[in-house]
């Protein structure tokens, strides 16, 4: 896979953006999110080193979708290569998602290609109320789902779940990719 860093100043100015939107304080987000001021400053600096919980922890306590934190500007026509686009990596396991198209105004979808390798799960927080997953393995096997839910995958399967309650993702085998549409209601 090529370079999978995301460019910080997206992260940076998407953070201050939603944060003045909602009229919080930089304090009063990181409390919410469970993160350390500092953690928040650095990321508004656009320094740091941030992982997909802590976007996500941010993303929820600001009610935003991940992809409003991540998502670079978009040109008229986008092609994005496989292994290359913005992209996170998890802290939990060997699992990272690149965000393929975010919401455009008016729909609130965004729709991501995870690679993930055999290891630990990929545990993931609820997401904003009314979020619903969508998931379309490509390669490999996944166990995937809410917590107490999990099914297990294979290339071509589909599942659709609650994103807002706890739920995971493991690779059963290497080399596994899938498609995740998250849709907000």
């Amino acid at each position: 896979m090529s370079d999978t860093r995301l460019p910080l100043e997206w992260i940076a100015a998407s953070l201050r953006r939603e944060r003045t939107r909602v009229g919080l304080s930089l304090s009063e987000l990181a409390k919410r999110a469970g993160i350390a001021k500092s953690t928040l400053s650095q990321l508004e600096a656009g320094s740091g080193n941030p992982s997909v919980e802590t976007l996500w922890a941010l993303a929820v306590a600001l009610g935003v979708p991940f992809s409003a934190l991540v998502e670079p500007p978009a040109p008229a026509v986008q092609v994005i290569r496989a292994g290359q686009g913005p992209a996170v990596a998890s802290e939990q396991a060997n699992y990272v998602g690149a965000l393929l198209s975010s919401s455009p105004p008016g729909a609130r979808r965004d729709i991501y290609r995870i690679t993930a390798e055999p290891g630990a799960a990929r545990d993931s927080e609820p997401h904003i109320p009314g979020s619903v997953e969508h998931l379309i393995v490509s390669s490999g096997r996944v166990k995937a789902g809410p917590r107490g839910e999990e099914v297990e995958l294979e290339p071509g399967d589909y599942m659709a779940y609650r994103g807002d309650v706890a739920h995971s993702y493991e690779a059963l085998l290497p080399g596994t990719t899938f498609v995740l549409v998250m849709q907000h209601m």
